[in-house]
């Protein structure tokens, strides 16, 4: 347990310290804009359209 403990605290500071020097900045993203809805819910098929053109992913029989 403690070296999972450890590993988190670890990961933790490296992700402050990032943040603090500003390479790195946290957004927070709205629930309708949560494109990894895609791979973790079950969607509706016009929800799972929307967020399937935002990643740029296209559908091979909709080509001719």
């Amino acid at each position: 347990m403690h070296s999972r403990i450890r590993h988190i605290e670890i990961r933790h500071h490296f992700l402050r310290e990032h943040i603090t020097n500003g390479k790195c900045e946290i957004k927070f993203i709205g629930t309708e804009k949560q494109l990894v809805d895609l791979f973790t819910k079950p969607l509706t098929r016009d929800r799972f359209n929307y967020l399937r053109t935002k990643l740029g992913i296209i559908s091979l029989s909709n080509i001719s």
